[in-house]
């Protein structure tokens, strides 16, 4: 598994009944292979892999993958319990997941310790590359530069890190620095630090932002060190990643499904859907970003 480029994370498309649209996770597949993305990770956050059955899970991981073919398939398998993510990551495996996203799980009393322990034990059971995902907005664990160093220091298993506890830059700046390109480190957060992340050393991005072909152009932009055009692509496109940036998945699935890629923008309950004056803000945002060109395909930058 090579955790570089551009790996989007995908929402878990819903009919407006809230079951699971397995044909709408093979037209969003299909429109990222058409992009020419390296990867997809199905199962984040942005996956409300939460508000999912076991039965959901195992559906959705095989539904991906299928569409998927010889795409790498990262899946989030994340649980409050180290067993539980053991269990997942095994069934991931039997599915012919290419690798498994964790995230540490806050305790009542932090503890590097026991987060430590945490990986140690998933990393000796699990045979998938681990992703070491950092993400204190979503887990409430802020993990210090010294107990990242350690972990990748001391344990086998990872094949890179999501790093998305801000500042961002400074904390991908100081693993690069310590790791070269002995470890990824990728951008999230919706690429809304992209063009800082690069410039510290990014290899790419990991993160769900509709347009994985603006990511494309900055990772390219990026590795030949053109940070002028890097720079325009990325003002350009900024209103855009900000907006998308609100709290919850309404407003990027509203623009997978103005993409064409799901048929529903139906977010689970209890969460927020789209509303008409998202729908009119995005319209707007798109004409200034990528004015008279079909969504539904790969949009030229």
């Amino acid at each position: 598994m090579k955790f570089s480029g551009v790996i989007p994370i995908l929402v878990t498309p819903f009919s407006e009944d809230e079951s699971v649209d397995t044909h709408s996770i093979r037209t969003m597949i299909q429109l990222m292979q058409d992009i020419g993305v390296q990867g997809i990770t199905i199962l984040g956050v942005l996956g409300e892999a939460n508000r999912l059955s076991d039965h959901e899970r195992e559906l959705i991981i095989s539904s991906a993958i299928e569409a998927a073919g010889r795409l790498p398939v990262i899946v989030g398998t994340s649980a409050s319990g180290t067993r539980a993510v053991i269990n997942n990551n095994d069934i991931a495996k039997k599915l012919g997941a290419s690798a498994v996203m964790v995230t540490p799980q806050a305790e009542t009393v932090p503890s590097d310790k026991k987060v430590f322990t945490h990986f140690q034990t998933i990393l000796k059971e699990t045979d998938l590359p681990v992703v070491l995902q950092d993400h204190p907005a979503s887990t409430g664990v802020h993990m210090a530069n010294e107990l990242i160093f350690k972990m990748l220091d001391e344990l086998r298993g990872f094949c890179g890190v999501k790093l998305e506890a801000v500042p961002t830059a400074p904390k991908l700046n100081a693993l690069k620095t310590r790791y070269g390109e002995k470890i990824s480190v990728m951008t999230g957060l919706g690429a809304l630090y992209g063009a800082f992340d690069l410039e510290a050393g990014s290899n790419g991005f990991n993160t769900g932002f509709a347009f994985p072909e603006v990511l494309i152009a900055l990772t390219d932009m990026a590795r030949k060190n053109d940070w002028d055009t890097l720079q325009e692509i990325y003002q350009r496109f900024l209103p855009l990643i900000v907006y998308e940036q609100h709290p919850g998945v309404a407003i990027r699935k509203e623009l997978l499904k103005m993409r064409g890629a799901i048929r529903s923008s139906r977010v689970r309950s209890p969460g927020a859907q789209g509303t008409e004056t998202i729908q009119k803000t995005l319209r707007k945002l798109i004409k200034h970003a990528v004015p008279n060109q079909d969504l539904t395909k790969p949009i030229k930058i």
